[in-house]
């Protein structure tokens, strides 16, 4: 039973992140945008480290592979868990977007208009959301009623105190394909932002607070609602 339970919750977990995919992606001739909030956990090929080998890389915005900023060399061997314990960055949450495509100068753009203001509660509102599946043993809305929905919208709107954008980098890659690689390499953008753990978990608990005092839920689900708040960080 707990074997299916497990497997059950590992397919909620990839569909969650497949419905971001298909929300945060454009159609193929168009530029592509992936978000990596949160550390890896194996639903999607492309949350693992690896995902995108360093011998594919054929250009980087500094030179040769080895320049590469020490956030991105780690991002790329070992997800936003190696990032987030190294030293500039171990009492900060850091969240990493990605934009990819042929056009060079539309990614730019993209980059350059990036606004923490507006794009950052997409990342910390799929990092809630997720953390909210990591806890339950089947679904969140059975377990913690409309709270779980509100407390992800609220999140998806809100605007976080202290956010940085740290950094943006660039490489130029070959793509993989079933036939080999694709004939023409592409541009990946990523871009850093990080905000003070302190920070994102007063305000985390504030807007759980907020929710829990407008919303109803069942006796049990209040229970469940208490026990999370208390653990919400971690692991988180």
């Amino acid at each position: 039973m707990r074997a299916n339970i497990n497997n059950m919750k590992k397919k909620i977990l990839g569909l969650v992140f497949i419905i971001t995919a298909i929300t945060l992606f454009s159609c193929r001739g168009q530029n592509k945008t992936a978000v990596f909030p949160v550390p890896n956990s194996g639903t999607l090929k492309i949350d693992e480290p690896n995902a995108i080998g360093t011998e594919n890389i054929i250009e980087t915005q500094n030179g040769p592979v080895r320049n590469l900023p020490l956030w991105l060399s780690a991002f790329l061997d070992g997800g936003i868990t190696a990032v987030e314990s190294l030293g500039d960055y171990n009492n900060k949450y850091v969240f990493i977007s990605l934009n990819e495509g042929e056009n060079f100068n539309a990614l730019t753009k993209w980059a350059e208009y990036y606004r923490t203001t507006q794009d950052f509660s997409i990342l910390a509102s799929a990092r809630i959301e997720r953390r909210f599946y990591l806890t339950t043993t089947l679904f969140p809305d059975d377990e913690y009623g409309e709270f779980f929905e509100f407390v992800v919208k609220r999140a998806n709107s809100a605007e976080y105190p202290g956010v940085v954008k740290e950094d943006t980098h660039w490489i130029r890659m070959r793509r993989e394909s079933a036939n080999g690689f694709d004939s023409l390499p592409v541009y990946m953008f990523f871009i850093l932002t990080t905000i003070d753990k302190m920070n994102m978990q007063t305000f985390v608990r504030n807007l759980m607070t907020q929710t829990s005092a407008e919303t109803t839920v069942t006796v049990s689900q209040n229970i469940a609602v208490n026990r999370l708040r208390q653990t919400f960080f971690e692991g988180f």
